[in-house]
């Protein structure tokens, strides 16, 4: 399948597999890859270092395309940015932050630029920066996450009527026929998360990965407004955070109860007590924890199976 998405990343299928915090490894992004489709190394939880032993080994275990995703927060962004460079990486999906900071400064050295918004607004703000494509996340997402709650389902169609860069639809995606529904509604690809957190490759706990097969519809709620909006699965940690609600706190009560390292502890250190237990309302839909190849090849099956159904209504 050719289309701008594709073109645009020099690869077979126009499926992204996400950049996350304790799941995105070299692992995973290099078995991404190899399925076809873009692999991400998420950044955000590494320092500089260890990024730059991820990409070596990525690049070791694929000869296809593959990517970082960075959180412009990030506190040592310089050194990301230049570690990104001196590696040759060709491909950045920013998010967190303001495009304009660094789309230019990427693109001067030959790299292709995407950002993660979560509004129209903040799409046309990222073309207007100059990246080369978009990522659209509908707040059904996992991790951090859009203040306006506004749905997958709905974000497509209003970003793809203002936008005329490439747009990635990501929120809610974990089958064929999510994918072939949000091409329907505009999409040049999709970008796929939680399904590639229960992969075999992905570097999250087997704790979590199993919590995550086993959540049903409901289990994951969107929290933490005040200081970053966040889903996760409902576990003690968030239950606290509901308690502390009825008192109405200050956002420095909300982040002394956070503290640090919470994703860390609950995704890849398995705490499914205390941890921070980050994924998608679609983690309902998943039930097994399967090879990346796996997930990639039944995705494209069910995408071309969908897509016959759907020419026989």
């Amino acid at each position: 399948m050719s289309n701008r998405i594709t073109e645009l990343f020099n690869i077979e299928h126009p499926i992204i597999q996400a950049g996350m915090i304790w799941n995105s490894g070299w692992r995973l992004a290099s078995a991404a890859s190899n399925a076809g489709i873009l692999g991400l190394i998420g950044a955000g939880s590494m320092y500089p270092n260890v990024l730059r032993e991820h990409i070596q080994k990525c690049k070791k275990a694929t000869d296809k395309p593959f990517g970082v995703n960075v959180p412009m927060l990030y506190p040592n962004i310089v050194e990301i940015m230049d570690i990104i460079v001196e590696e040759e990486v060709k491909i950045v999906f920013t998010s967190a932050g303001n495009p304009k900071t660094w789309t230019k400064w990427l693109q001067d050295k030959g790299i292709t630029v995407v950002h993660v918004v979560s509004s129209v607004k903040f799409a046309l703000k990222a073309q207007d920066a100059g990246v080369d494509a978009v990522v659209a996340e509908g707040f059904e997402a996992g991790g951090h996450n859009g203040r306006d709650e506004t749905t997958t389902l709905t974000l497509i169609p209003m970003v793809k009527e203002q936008l005329n860069i490439p747009l990635i639809a990501a929120g809610g995606i974990a089958t064929g026929s999510a994918m072939l529904a949000c091409m329907v509604l505009g999409a040049d690809g999709v970008q796929v998360g939680s399904r590639f957190v229960a992969s075999e490759e992905s570097s999250a706990h087997i704790d979590f990965k199993k919590v995550v097969v086993d959540a049903k519809e409901g289990d994951t709620q969107l929290t933490l407004k005040e200081l970053a909006p966040v889903r996760l699965i409902k576990n003690k940690f968030y239950n606290e955070v509901q308690e502390l609600y009825k008192t109405a706190p200050t956002p420095e009560q909300l982040k002394e109860l956070l503290g640090r390292a919470r994703a860390k502890r609950g995704m890849f250190e398995g705490d499914l007590d205390d941890g921070e237990l980050e994924i998608g309302q679609i983690s309902g839909l998943i039930h097994d924890i399967k090879p990346v190849a796996s997930i990639v090849k039944d995705m494209l099956k069910e995408f071309e199976d969908s897509k016959l159904k759907v020419s026989n209504l």
